[in-house]
């Protein structure tokens, strides 16, 4: 195992890499020891990766172009040792599979640390962890002005004019985007037409998918229109950021969100049509995420520019409504990001968070100046529980 404690050296760390997607920084920018995925394992699917031989544990990440200031885990807030110790628990399968922890306080990235697949250049699948980046999109488009907060209570078919209402099932005009992004939109569909919709994507590719939601649901009732989560809620949203925004919505995650933030190291998959996938389907490297997770923190800016709408952004990290289903029994739901409140001694944190199967998360909790991120491939994703016993506590005071 790897545990650099100390200031690194500002030389910088040069790899031979130029034919790599992802290895796009100079040698300059490449000061860092941090594990990085070579060209061929760049090929492979993630689940191939090889695991480290050493985990990399390092309470003063280097700077690269683009990302965060940083500093140092102790000196510039957190308690080391905590923090290192669950480090090193991760690595040695304590707590389940993960990939990578890293953490900002205060604007300043401060810790980083990889296990088994994780690479610093190597974008992780962040499963329905990207449902919440989605929500993130709209509130970009409200802050450029190509929706409005009073938008969010139209019917989510008025931004679709290419659909044909004749073939929709009772009820599913009266969706408003409001509840799709809350998972009440009130769709339902048998194991068979979910079977077909994830197995003939050829078929159910762009605003064709929708049609099919909105003519083979169900009849959408004010009962059937409680939280469930699903993927056609998020899949809609993307269909109707696709209309509002010039040209399309992949242009637009590459040029007015992406982009604005540094991230050009990820990889979306789309429908066939393409439409970039709703519900999954996105990678992206652990720092990106960090960056996602500090934009939520400091209320929607960016080295000073306002990117997302704060109005918005409160209201979609909010608890609107409660996450029904018996795994989330204590977390709220807000526009596809989760709402829970963590207790460290007599106090109660507001904590925000994209959630990913597996344990894949960028939380932030504002009131600490806090931003956690964790990429895993824990089929009991149980993280959270350290996140509550170590990690929220190795930083109040």
């Amino acid at each position: 195992m790897i545990i650099n404690l100390n200031f690194k050296s500002s030389l910088a760390f040069a790899l031979l890499i130029s034919f790599s997607s992802f290895a796009k920084e100079s040698a300059v920018e490449n000061n860092s020891h941090a594990p990085q995925a070579t060209a061929a394992e760049a090929t492979l699917s993630f689940r191939d990766i090889p695991n480290l031989k050493k985990a990399f544990i390092d309470t003063t990440p280097a700077a690269r172009k683009g990302d965060l200031a940083v500093g140092e885990l102790g000196i510039d807030g957190g308690n080391k040792n905590m923090i290192v110790k669950l480090a090193e628990e991760l690595a040695n399968n304590k707590h389940g599979d993960y990939d990578s922890l890293l953490i900002a306080h205060k604007g300043k990235f401060i810790f980083e640390s990889y296990y088994k697949r994780g690479r610093i250049n190597l974008p992780h699948f962040q499963n329905s962890a990207t449902k919440g980046y989605v929500s993130l999109l709209l509130g970009r488009a409200i802050q450029l002005g190509y929706l409005t907060m009073a938008d969010l209570d139209k019917p989510l078919v008025s931004f679709l004019k290419d659909l044909d209402p004749t073939k929709f099932v009772d009820g599913v005009e009266k969706i408003t985007l409001h509840q799709a992004l809350t998972m009440r939109s009130g769709l339902r569909f048998s194991d068979e037409q979910m079977t077909k919709f994830r197995n003939t994507p050829e078929i159910f590719k762009g605003l064709d998918q929708v049609q099919a939601f909105l003519g083979l649901s169900e009849p959408v009732t004010s009962k059937s229109q409680i939280y469930k989560y699903q993927g056609s809620d998020p899949i809609m949203v993307m269909q109707v950021l696709d209309a509002i925004v010039p040209g399309s919505a992949k242009d637009f995650i590459k040029n007015e969100f992406f982009g604005k933030l540094g991230i050009t190291n990820y990889k979306w998959r789309d429908d066939k049509s393409g439409l970039p996938i709703g519900d999954a389907r996105l990678s992206m490297t652990s720092r990106d995420m960090l960056k996602l997770g500090v934009l939520v923190t400091d209320e929607g800016q960016w080295k000073g520019d306002q990117l997302l709408s704060a109005d918005y952004l409160a209201k979609a990290t909010s608890a609107i409504t409660r996450a029904t289903e018996d795994w989330q029994e204590t977390f709220f739901y807000g526009y596809l990001w989760y709402q829970t409140n963590i207790a460290v001694g007599d106090k109660s944190y507001d904590v925000k968070i994209a959630w990913g199967g597996g344990g894949n998360r960028v939380i932030s909790v504002e009131a600490l100046d806090l931003v956690v991120v964790i990429t895993g491939l824990d089929f009991e994703d149980k993280i959270m529980t350290q996140v509550a016993k170590s990690i929220l506590p190795a930083f109040v005071k």
